[in-house]
């Protein structure tokens, strides 16, 4: 399964339309005013399906993830000074990206891949490419790459 996920132009807040390979929005998320990133996931009917909050006064960056509004885990970074790693607390899941940034990997815990995630270049805003192994994962893929996409804003 392949989604894309573009950042929205004019916004006052984060908010990104996510895409399927037919152009058929799948989910939008819209940002929310808080202490840190609080990014909350819609499908297109308008029913909330999760959120990405930021931790703040953390060493490292750290997002809790909720479905629905039960907390289910969190994505921290990792300390690493060429490719960015990043650990998932709840289902066992790695990313690791390009020294760029730009391409990410998420692996399960016996190393299998679970998504190819790619930054498409030359556009006005973020657009990112997200290849799913399995559909069922499509949700939880698309909060880490808001996560990661997150802490990348914090940082610049």
């Amino acid at each position: 399964m392949k989604l894309l996920f573009k950042q929205r132009l004019f916004s006052w807040l984060d908010s990104y339309d996510i895409y399927d390979e037919h152009e058929n929005t799948v989910y939008t998320v819209k940002g929310q005013l808080a202490w840190g990133h609080c990014l909350k996931i819609f499908d297109p009917c308008g029913r909330e399906l999760g959120m990405v909050k930021e931790r703040v006064l953390t060493f490292l960056p750290k997002f809790e993830i909720y479905e629905r509004d039960r907390m289910i885990g969190s994505i921290c970074k990792e300390l690493t000074f060429l490719k960015p790693r990043y650990h998932i607390e709840f289902n066992g899941w790695n990313i690791e990206g390009s020294w760029t940034e730009w391409d990410y990997s998420i692996t399960d815990h016996v190393g299998k891949v679970v998504a190819v995630i790619s930054k498409e270049l030359f556009h006005m805003t973020d657009t990112y490419v997200l290849d799913i192994v399995n559909p069922e994962d499509a949700l939880y893929v698309l909060m880490f790459v808001l996560a990661i996409d997150a802490e990348k804003c914090s940082r610049q």
